[in-house]
């Protein structure tokens, strides 16, 4: 939903939790107000008032949580949450559409630009441990690492090699142990005949496998490195 500035129409009024929260334009708020802006931004949708309250103040009571939202409401500077009966609802633009549309690009066989590939290196607020985030930023992570390693995968084929080793990296940086991320790094790597870098990216990944798994890298993987002239010397 798009939301015009008084005074400044040009000016859109934005949430960002991908990364970490910043809104904008800059507005004084209380730490209720911020929490609020970000839960509404993670929600995507029109949430009851019962249910905010619930989850933001979940060690509360029900009337002291309905209270504190009421408060939270009250001091937030007009404009930025509409109310519609018992339903609250962000009047502003949130980053973490723009994320998942990114994603959906890269999972859709599309390439990425290095700005996006950043985008998608971020979790949701992170740092941050409420119950109503744990939940949305594993499930984000999940999908933004899928989209890096399809994105990887789809510029290496493509030619764009650079592109496609940041995407694979950041794949990686997200999921350690994610052998099938690690794979399609390590096969952006060999497309630009970069045998150190994959070697080195197979021995990292062979090392967390073993000290936290104490399993092996999948053999079809080690096969595959191998294949390019890296000995068993080049891998240990």
């Amino acid at each position: 939903m798009s939301a015009r500035v008084a005074g400044n129409p040009s000016a859109q009024r934005r949430v960002a939790i991908v990364g970490r929260l910043g809104v904008y334009p800059m507005v004084k708020l209380s730490l209720a107000g911020r929490r609020l802006l970000a839960y509404l931004a993670l929600q995507r949708q029109s949430v009851r008032r019962g249910v905010a309250s619930a989850e933001l103040w979940p060690d509360m009571t029900d009337e002291a949580g309905r209270a504190n939202l009421r408060r939270a409401l009250w001091r937030l500077p007009r404009g930025w949450v509409d109310a519609f009966g018992d339903e609250l609802v962000l009047d502003a633009e949130s980053d973490l559409a723009d994320a998942h549309r990114t994603a959906a690009r890269a999972l859709a066989g599309e390439p990425l630009t290095l700005g996006e590939i950043e985008v998608l290196s971020n979790d949701i607020l992170p740092g941050w441990h409420d119950d109503w985030v744990l939940t949305a930023q594993e499930t984000f992570r999940l999908l933004r690492v899928q989209a890096l390693e399809a994105a990887c995968r789809t510029m290496a084929a493509s030619g764009a090699h650079a592109l496609a080793t940041q995407a694979g990296a950041a794949a990686v940086a997200a999921e350690p142990l994610r052998e099938s991320a690690a794979e399609a790094l390590i096969e952006a790597h060999l497309a630009q005949r970069n045998r150190y870098e994959a070697a080195q990216c197979f021995r990292s990944l062979a090392h967390r496998l073993h000290v936290e798994l104490g399993v092996l890298p999948d053999p079809a993987l080690t096969e595959r490195v191998a294949s390019f002239g890296l000995t068993q010397t080049h891998l240990h």
